[in-house]
């Protein structure tokens, strides 16, 4: 049996969302869904108990982090991701590309690779499809990433094709270096741009190497909220519909629930532990800045419709306070919330999904969140 399954449930007759469920060695998790982001084998200020508590059942950390620091080996001595961090749901790794792609002054790539120096001692380090495979294969993840090339935002037609046609090279070296295909799925990455036929092309060439799942990449990179769901309306009918759909690096509650609408299952990203560390928080009303000075005396909890355990139990000027004065206290109760508002806004798309409504869904929460006003603030 494959490692990684995808069970679909049910498709919303309003919108077309799928709502499903998918399998792993370490559990199974509802989709569509929100993966918090655990970089270094722990999601920022958050234990695994808070996080079991918030009911995120999957989360996601960084091959390129880990292979720096600790290093695979001393993970896999420990027995593997999962008991070197105490969590016993899934895990997903990322093949490091993207964080080696981002280093565009300190890279050069080559068909065997990419060869680049470390972000933190500056020493040459090279990684190449079998490095990437390897380091996942000792960190354990349940679900592993292929090693792509994520090329920038904007790119040439010209850059994107060969850029494409090496991804998909890289791909069938990658399924050939996998040795642990029992309990680890590895996922193929579409890439392409905001070109339609270059698209079709990587989905062509990746799904005939049969993946148990596929993501989407080379969005959410800085281009325009349009742009990214043109790219995903045509991207993701042209993806199995028995596998499962990752669309990387998006968390924004606009962005999910309308990728959620043009059928993507998973998610993933830094930006709700990121701007809670700041002060910024995701709110039914929109985003609140807490450590502004309005908030001082305001003894209201951070939003009147969330029931998580920051908003049960603390106050806008309290929090603002720890804000204020870089308390980890602070950090970790606007941390709690952001992510806790995230996983409890993907359980309402869901319920959404069941009930065939996540169009009036997606209207009702967009007016309520001010994504409709002209000047709306976004993150």
């Amino acid at each position: 049996m494959a490692a990684i399954t995808y069970e679909h449930i049910k498709t919303c007759k309003q919108t077309g969302a799928r709502l499903g469920k998918v399998h792993t060695p370490h559990g199974s998790f509802d989709t569509p869904s929100f993966m918090p982001v655990g970089t270094l084998a722990t999601v920022k200020t958050m234990s695994p108990e808070e996080l079991q508590e918030m009911q995120a059942n999957i989360i996601l950390s960084n091959t390129y982090h880990l292979w720096l620091r600790p290093g695979e080996d001393i993970v896999k001595e420990a027995g593997g991701l999962h008991q070197f961090m105490n969590w016993d749901g899934a895990i997903l790794t990322d093949s490091g590309g993207f964080q080696v792609f981002s280093l565009s002054d300190l890279r050069d790539i080559v068909e065997e690779g990419v060869h680049f120096r470390n972000h933190i001692s500056g020493a040459k380090l090279f990684l190449s499809p079998e490095k990437a495979m390897q380091i996942q294969n000792d960190l354990g993840a349940d679900i592993m990433m292929a090693f792509d090339e994520c090329p920038p935002y904007p790119a040439s037609y010209e850059y994107m094709k060969k850029s494409v046609e090496r991804t998909s090279r890289w791909a069938e070296r990658c399924l050939e270096a996998h040795q642990r295909k029992n309990d680890q799925g590895l996922f193929g990455i579409i890439q392409g741009g905001e070109y339609e036929d270059l698209r079709k092309l990587s989905a062509q060439d990746l799904t005939s190497m049969d993946f148990p799942g596929y993501a989407i990449g080379g969005l959410s990179v800085g281009e325009p909220k349009d742009v990214m769901n043109r790219v995903l309306e045509f991207t993701t009918p042209l993806l199995p519909a028995d596998k499962p759909r990752y669309l990387m690096g998006v968390g924004s509650p606009d962005s999910l629930v309308d990728g959620a609408i043009r059928g993507v299952d998973m998610f993933d990203c830094v930006l709700p532990t990121r701007i809670a560390r700041n002060g910024t928080c995701m709110t039914s009303q929109g985003r609140l800045v807490v450590r502004n000075a309005k908030f001082a005396r305001d003894f209201s909890p951070l939003d009147p419709e969330c029931d998580c355990y920051t908003c049960r139990n603390y106050t806008r000027a309290y929090i603002r306070h720890l804000v204020k004065n870089n308390e980890t206290f602070g950090m970790r109760l606007t941390t709690y919330h952001n992510l806790y508002f995230l996983l409890e806004l993907m359980g309402q798309v869901r319920e959404a999904i069941q009930q065939d409504r996540l169009g009036d869904f997606r209207e009702a929460f967009f007016e309520q969140y001010g994504f409709n006003q002209p000047n709306a603030k976004n993150f």
